[in-house]
């Protein structure tokens, strides 16, 4: 098992290219099973994730090439209509198969869901939608097996805005005959990039970033080309440690539309930002004020930044207040950023975190992906050497994250634990 090796105290310097967000590859992954056809995608992320999610797409048939940052699908040939526990177990975004099998197929069965080892995520809303638009659906073994010979349009209103639950409900809503009404949906960049590849595969959805979808379903699908959207959370996490390492960085392609509120957040703590026509430089000038920060759903501050915020406030002077009204008790990292000398307390779902704090390095174990970021953040600023165990959850998500750390001039290096 690989560990994380870093000499924290150095200036961050330079730029990092932002990659392919992997919150918008996989439902475009999963979209390509609708059509017959060759999909090619680009400015994929070179990530675990993507590797688990085209091993699920093979299993059901679809001829899976990967290059790079390209990946061409061809689903022609759907030979199975099973996504099994063994590979969905690893990673809970390879569920979004039961949306996109019941379009294709009007059947499927799918595992529960597995993925990151924090918070209750039930999937009631995503067998509710499906209910609507006609799919019988039942729980056997472990399985969800949904019967969706007949859909038909109809509408549906999420109980909550999830990005998962909106995905696998307008796979299938795009082959149920007649229009669909989806209302609270998601309203996330990912989403309305999913949105973007249905209708150029020939769906007609209206309403893309708002909390409602109209779809017109039963068209003709086919295969299309498209690109992946930079990853707004990745774009976060370099911002956090340049705010904290200190220096001066350029984020690559990172797209400031779908950055507004952790940018406007970082500018009230002291952080220079400025949008340039290559992406976002951010510059640390100086002390850094305490800033709060609640969680909610988009456009609001991202519950995958809240583990990075936390590490980024360690640095101000004064205390903030982080609270996630997502997932109250996705707050493991919290321990282990105290071990390195972090002064965060915890009252139920909110961090109280007094800065500036001294940090110095110590062995520390990631928990699960965006925890572990917070880790590399803080390491990144403590004085002395910082062990990071367990950072395969690091590469669920982050893509080279190692290798774009030292060319902005960190002191990083994997070793085998």
């Amino acid at each position: 098992m690989d560990k994380l090796v870093i000499e924290g105290g150095v200036e961050l310097q330079g730029d990092v290219k932002i990659a392919g967000a992997k919150n918008a590859a996989l439902p475009l992954m999963a979209a390509a099973v609708l059509a017959e056809g060759k999909s090619v995608i680009s400015n994929m992320p070179q990530l675990a994730d993507v590797r688990t999610m085209g091993r699920v797409l093979a299993q059901l048939g679809v001829k899976v090439e990967g290059e790079g940052e390209v990946y061409a699908l061809d689903a022609t040939s759907i030979t199975s209509d099973t996504a099994p526990y063994e590979l969905v177990k690893t990673m809970r975004a390879s569920f979004y198969t039961l949306g996109a099998l019941v379009g294709r197929l009007g059947r499927a069965k799918v595992s529960l869901p597995g993925g990151c080892a924090w918070g209750p995520r039930p999937v009631d809303i995503h067998i509710k939608g499906l209910e609507a638009l006609g799919a019988k659906v039942e729980l056997e073994g472990g399985y969800i097996i949904a019967d969706g010979a007949k859909l038909r349009g109809n509408r549906f209103v999420l109980g909550f805005p999830s990005v998962g639950a909106t995905v696998n409900i307008l796979l299938a809503a795009v082959a149920a005959e007649g229009e669909s009404m989806l209302d609270n949906v998601a309203r996330e960049p990912e989403i309305t990039a999913l949105v973007r590849m249905l209708n150029q595969m020939g769906a007609r959805i209206d309403g893309a970033g708002t909390g409602t979808l109209r779809i017109q379903g039963g068209l003709p699908l086919h295969a299309t080309d498209v690109a992946v959207i930079p990853d707004r959370i990745e774009a976060g996490t370099y911002l956090a440690a340049a705010g904290l390492a200190g220096g001066d960085v350029t984020l690559r392609g990172a797209d400031p539309e779908h950055l507004t509120m952790i940018l406007a957040k970082a500018a009230e703590a002291g952080l220079r930002i400025t949008v340039t026509t290559d992406g976002i430089r951010v510059q640390k000038n100086g002390g850094m004020r305490p800033v709060d920060v609640e969680t909610a759903v988009y456009p609001g501050f991202a519950t995958d930044m809240q583990a990075q915020w936390i590490a980024l406030m360690t640095g101000a002077e004064g205390s903030s207040f982080i609270t996630d009204t997502i997932y109250p008790d996705r707050f493991t990292h919290v321990a282990e950023l105290v071990r390195l000398g972090a002064r965060v307390t915890m009252k139920e779902n909110v961090a109280r975190v007094t800065g500036p704090s001294a940090l110095t390095g110590a062995p520390v174990m990631s928990t699960d992906l965006r925890a572990s970021a917070s880790l590399v953040i803080a390491g990144l600023a403590a004085k002395g050497t910082t062990e990071i165990s367990r950072i395969y959850h690091l590469d669920r998500g982050y893509e080279n994250l190692e290798a774009k750390l030292t060319a902005l001039g960190a002191r990083v290096r994997r070793e085998r634990d």
